[in-house]
């Protein structure tokens, strides 16, 4: 039996009762992302709330959990709840991942160091984004005996994607993460309106500017050193890893050559790209629209999840994204096929609010939530949510708790 996650439910009662102490960090998902606004600057928050385009790929991820329903079973015998899952042969004790999200230092000084240090704790593996305000090598000694996966951001010129790869794996990141749709930023009015970019600033370049290949080139190209001209190097950077041209199918035989572990695409949302990606030769994809970060329009996730997991769910992990505010979304997620689910706002504006701290606070609340609901719904393992647990119901004005 693995850990009761649900206890944390009686010590946020206790320490309220007992002492007077109150969350400082909201329980309830719909006030998180507001609570958080009034914490950060405007271009922060802009930043990790924002969306492209009228974000009406965001409305859809949330519109897509919201037609599905759990179907509770009573008087379920849960002496043996547990949420650990085995994901490439590798054993988590739960289904729960923190997405990739660049430049954690615009939201509190905590950033990816402090992150990845209570992830640990908390026991849920940390993804590091390339765009990151802290080295590779920081987060990992941050992290400690902690899982970690390292995302790409795929570089132009190979010879730096290599470097990448290579710092990664000596700092023990087991799982490579590709992120494929953000070759290029996509329209994204609320940074637009504030012409506000960070990278350009310098901010979320760490890795890149710590690289040693990069720090090489740039220095030969410009007979200057990065810091001698934090702009100039910005673009630079910017050039490499948001080339405003994607990478190729056949070029991921570079990473298979260069990387030892598994390999994850991240933005998958179409059976085509799911059966070429199984092709390739990928361990895994993550059915992802980036938050609605990047193509406005685009479907909901959650409606394209079961029919790639049909497709190749038998040959390859599929992993899930884009949405998760819950315990309940994720059991929908699981229940639909994903193997587990990559949260990354709702932690974010945890972090915004009280540091490390109030993003442990996040995550711990949203495995409780977790516990909790299988519990209720009369699940309890990992393995036992299956489309059996849930239907498909559309009700007329059943839009949105929080969108």
């Amino acid at each position: 039996m693995s850990e009761d996650y649900g206890a944390y439910q009686t010590e946020i009662y206790g320490k309220g009762y007992l002492k007077g102490d109150l969350p400082n960090v909201t329980t309830d998902p719909r006030l998180l992302e507001e609570q958080a606004r009034k914490t950060l600057g405007v271009h922060a928050f802009n930043y990790v709330a924002g969306g492209a385009g009228e974000k009406a790929t965001m409305d859809s991820n949330r519109l897509a959990f919201r037609q599905w329903k759990l179907i509770p079973r009573m008087m379920q015998p849960m002496n043996n709840q547990d949420l650990s899952v085995n994901l490439f042969g590798q054993h988590y004790d739960t289904p729960v991942i923190m997405a990739p999200v660049g430049v954690q230092s615009l939201f509190h000084v905590d950033k990816e160091t402090g992150l990845a240090e209570v992830c640990a704790e908390v026991g849920i593996p940390y993804t590091l984004s390339t765009a990151s305000s802290s080295s590779i090598e920081d987060v990992a000694t941050a992290s400690g005996n902690g899982k970690r996966w390292y995302q790409l951001y795929w570089p132009e010129d190979d010879a730096i994607t290599i470097s990448l790869l290579k710092r990664a794996k000596e700092n023990g990141f087991s799982v490579l993460v590709v992120t494929l749709d953000t070759w290029s930023l996509a329209w994204r009015p609320a940074d637009l309106d504030n012409a506000y970019v960070p990278f350009i600033r310098g901010i979320g370049n760490d890795i890149g500017f710590t690289d040693p290949v990069f720090r090489s080139m740039y220095e030969s190209d410009s007979d200057s050193k990065i810091e001698d001209n934090i702009t100039a190097a910005s673009r630079a950077w910017i050039q490499q890893v948001f080339s405003g041209q994607p990478h190729t199918w056949e070029q991921l035989d570079l990473l298979r050559k260069n990387w030892d572990g598994p390999i994850v695409l991240k933005g998958i949302q179409h059976v085509d790209d799911a059966k070429l990606a199984l092709k390739a030769g990928c361990d895994g994809i993550i059915v992802s629209n980036h938050g609605g970060r990047q193509l406005d329009g685009a479907i909901g996730s959650l409606e394209v999840l079961p029919e790639i997991v049909d497709a190749v769910g038998d040959r390859m992990t599929v992993l899930f994204d884009s949405g998760i505010r819950t315990g309940v979304d994720v059991i929908k997620a699981l229940c639909l096929g994903a193997k587990a689910v990559l949260v990354g706002r709702p932690v974010i504006y945890g972090l915004a609010i009280n540091g490390k701290l109030g993003a442990k606070a996040v995550m711990k609340g949203l495995l409780a939530d977790l516990w909790l609901s299988m519990g209720l719904s009369g699940t309890p393992t990992v393995a036992e949510c299956d489309r059996s647990k849930i239907r498909r119901v559309q009700y007329p004005g059943d839009l949105k708790a929080m969108m």
